[in-house]
Order: C-alpha cells, then sequence, then structure tokens
C-alpha cells in the first residue's frame, strides 16, 4: 500500500472570472495540443483505438473532435491550475 497522500491546494473558496473561464477554454486546447505534439515526436498516430504496441491513440484529433469527456479533462486540469494559482494570491488577468 502506498504512503502518497494527495493534498492539492485548496480551491473550492476561488470563483473563475468570465475572462478566466474564457481563459480555461484555451488552455484546454492549447494542453490538448501540446500533448498530441508531443506524442506525434514520440511516433504516435492517431488510432480507433488506443493501442500502445503499434503507438495509435484516438484522442490525437482536433480539441473540437475529441469526445467531450477528454475535453472535460483538459479543462479541469487547467481550471485546477488557475484556481490554485489564484488562491496562492496571484492575479490573472486579461489586459
Amino acid at each position: 500500500m502506498s504512503s502518497y497522500h494527495p493534498q492539492p491546494i485548496k480551491t473550492s473558496h476561488v470563483k473563475l472570472t468570465a475572462s478566466q473561464k474564457t481563459l480555461v477554454e484555451a488552455l484546454a486546447e492549447n494542453v490538448h495540443d501540446v500533448w498530441a505534439k508531443k506524442r506525434q515526436e514520440d511516433g504516435w498516430t492517431y488510432g480507433p483505438t488506443r493501442n500502445d504496441d503499434v503507438k495509435q491513440h484516438p484522442c490525437l484529433v482536433p480539441f473540437d473532435a475529441l469526445p467531450e469527456s477528454e475535453k472535460v479533462y483538459d479543462r479541469i486540469m487547467v481550471e485546477e491550475v488557475i484556481r490554485a494559482a489564484v488562491a496562492l494570491g496571484y492575479r490573472i488577468d486579461k489586459r
């Protein structure tokens, strides 16, 4: 059994502004593109199902073509980073 107990920064009190919510969507798409670019550089290609042996992955498509569950995952990760930054006292505003 692992003794690791994740303790993410408490962010439930952080409310995102409309501008920050727009940023979440843009960054979620960028996160996907960074992930996809790295996969492609590592020799992965699109395949209808994930197959590690031949390096195929069904998510090697543009963000708009991803299943909603994958988009939600990317959005949650980005949103939590923004919320954590704000909880730590940083300001994230569009200028």
